[in-house]
């Protein structure tokens, strides 16, 4: 369950919640839910690119136990920073470039954890889409240590947009993906790059992998066949630090 103050109920309240500007990060919304008022929200969940999904009353009941009207939605503890401002800024700094995008991440203990390995090898900044991703909440909070507080993430309309985006900035950008002979050992680090880290049931999307600049994976010795996405990112992270630490 959310803590109350990660919390808002009632279609109304949701409502003027959006157009006040609250960082609305998801939206639990009662399948089969009708009317004028509904229509309006639905409107906005829309226009702004929310991330809704449509549960069973169970689930809003598990979430609260106040009247919800049939709409729960999740407000994130933090406030996102915009691509095009962070990038400039992090190029402008005279740093090497380092990114981290995560492509349909789910697990916000997996999130939580990575965000806080991000902050400890000195990440610019993490990049999610809007729509699919795990939830900014208190469990993410809880997971990286505080780290979120400390890490610039952007939310975005499409990861390829911010893939485009980062490549004309002369980022390099590098999928994390079994669908490859090389691995990470064989990747130039030491250059501007963004790491592209995958969903933990899927991995990378292919429509990503189509235009990443490299590919690369986990050399795997024993009998399972895959890490923990977060363990995973954690590897590709560190090999980056002792390249430029070389």
């Amino acid at each position: 369950m959310q803590n109350d103050n990660t919390q808002i109920f009632g279609i109304r309240a949701i409502i003027e919640a959006i157009n006040s500007g609250l960082n609305v990060d998801k939206v639990f919304v009662q399948k089969g839910l009708r009317g004028e008022l509904f229509n309006e929200l639905d409107h906005l969940l829309r226009t702004n690119a929310i991330s809704t999904s449509f549960v069973p009353p169970e689930k809003l009941n598990r979430l609260t136990k106040k009247n919800h009207q049939g709409v729960v939605a999740l407000i994130s503890p933090i406030e996102f920073h915009d691509l095009d401002t962070l990038v400039l800024s992090v190029i402008e700094s005279g740093r090497v470039p380092k990114f981290l995008i995560l492509d349909q991440l789910s697990d916000v203990r997996n999130f939580g954890a990575i965000i806080r390995t991000a902050e400890c090898t000195g990440v610019d900044g993490i990049i999610i889409q809007k729509k699919g991703g795990a939830p900014v909440n208190a469990d993410t909070v809880k997971t990286s240590a505080g780290a979120i507080f400390k890490m610039p993430i952007c939310k975005v309309d499409h990861i390829k947009d911010a893939i485009y985006h980062l490549q004309s900035s002369g980022v390099q950008i590098v999928a994390a993906t079994e669908k490859t002979e090389n691995t990470l050992y064989d990747i130039d680090f030491t250059v501007p790059v963004a790491i592209v880290m995958g969903s933990e049931g899927k991995g990378v999307s292919p429509s990503i992998l189509k235009i990443v600049d490299q590919q690369a994976k986990l050399p795997i010795l024993g009998e399972i066949e895959s890490l923990n996405v977060s363990v995973a990112c954690g590897a590709f992270l560190y090999e980056m630090i002792r390249q430029r630490l070389s």
